[in-house]
C-alpha cells in the first residue's frame, strides 16, 4: 500500500498534466468543430448568394468540412507528441492513389461542377455535346443524360463534353433551317423568289422576323437553285423544315412550274 501511494505521490504531476491535455484536446476539438462549421456555413452562404447550382454548393461543403476535419485532427495529434509528419504523408499518398485508380471519374466530376457553374447548357435544351445530338434531360456530376432524335437514352461523361464543341440549339430565340429549291431553267427565278417570299410567313410557328430568306443560292444542268430560309425557335425546328418542303411544292405546283429536267446536247462528228 505505501509503495502504491509513493507511486500515486511520484506519478500525480504526471497524470494532472495529461488529464488537463486531453481536457485541453477535447476543448480545441469542440472549438475547433464549432469553427469548421461556422466557416462552412458562411461559405455556403456566400455561395447562395451568388447563385451558384445547389450540388456544387453541397460538394464543396463537404470537401471543405472534411479537409478542415482532418487539419484539426493532426492538430490535436501533434499537441500529444505524436508525429504528424508520417501521418500526413500517408494522408497525402492515399489521396494519391486514389486519384490515379479513380482518374476518370475524378476527371467527370470536375467537368461536372465546371458545368453547373459555368452552365453552357441546362435542362431542356436542344445540343450537340460530346459528339451527341439530342435534348438535356439530366445533368449529373459524372455524367449528362441526353435523349437523342430518335429517343435513345445516352449518357456522356461530363469531361467528354468539357473537352470537345458543344453547340447549344435552344440559347437562341430561333434559328435557321436551311433547305434549296431547283427551278427549270424556262422558270423566271425573280417571280419564284416573290411566291415563296408571300408563302413561307404563313407557315405556323415561322418567326416575323427576320423574315424568310429566299435567293439564288447556286445553278447546275437543271437550272438555278434556290435557298430556301426561314426562321423559327428550335423547339418548332422539324415541324417549319417538314412544312417548308410541302410549300415549297404547293407554291411552285400553284405557279404552273415546270420539273427542272436535265438537257443535255449530244453532238456527233463526221468520221
Amino acid at each position: 500500500m505505501e509503495r502504491f501511494q509513493d507511486w500515486f505521490e511520484t506519478a500525480k504531476p504526471m497524470l494532472i498534466a495529461f488529464g488537463l491535455k486531453v481536457l485541453g484536446a477535447i476543448a480545441v476539438y469542440i472549438v475547433g468543430r464549432w469553427l469548421i462549421g461556422m466557416a462552412s456555413n458562411l461559405i455556403m452562404r456566400a455561395l447562395e448568394r451568388q447563385k451558384v447550382e445547389p450540388t456544387v454548393i453541397r460538394y464543396i461543403g463537404s470537401v471543405l468540412s472534411v479537409a478542415l476535419n482532418i487539419i484539426l485532427v493532426v492538430a490535436i495529434l501533434g499537441y500529444f507528441g505524436v508525429e504528424t509528419t508520417s501521418f500526413a504523408a500517408l494522408v497525402a499518398g492515399l489521396g494519391v492513389a486514389i486519384g490515379a485508380a479513380w482518374g476518370g471519374l475524378l476527371s467527370n466530376f470536375a467537368a461536372g461542377a465546371f458545368i453547373l457553374v459555368l452552365r453552357p447548357f441546362k435542362v431542356g435544351d436542344y445540343v450537340v455535346a460530346g459528339e451527341v445530338e439530342g435534348t438535356v434531360r439530366v445533368l449529373g456530376l459524372f455524367t449528362t443524360t441526353i435523349d437523342t432524335p430518335d429517343n435513345v437514352q445516352t449518357m456522356v461523361g461530363n469531361a467528354k463534353i468539357m473537352g470537345g464543341t458543344i453547340k447549344n440549339f435552344s440559347h437562341n430565340p430561333y434559328r435557321r433551317v436551311e433547305l434549296s429549291a431547283q427551278l427549270d431553267h424556262s422558270v423566271d427565278p425573280d417571280d419564284a423568289i416573290r411566291r415563296l417570299k408571300e408563302s413561307l410567313p404563313k407557315i405556323p410557328n415561322v418567326v416575323a422576323e427576320p423574315k424568310p430568306d429566299v435567293e439564288i443560292l447556286s445553278f447546275n444542268e437543271r437550272g438555278p437553285v434556290l435557298a430556301v430560309r426561314p426562321y423559327c425557335n428550335t423547339a418548332h425546328y422539324w415541324q417549319v423544315y417538314f412544312d417548308t418542303n410541302k410549300t415549297i411544292r404547293a407554291t411552285f405546283g400553284a405557279a404552273g412550274y415546270p420539273a427542272a429536267e436535265a438537257h443535255l446536247h449530244v453532238r456527233t462528228r463526221g468520221a
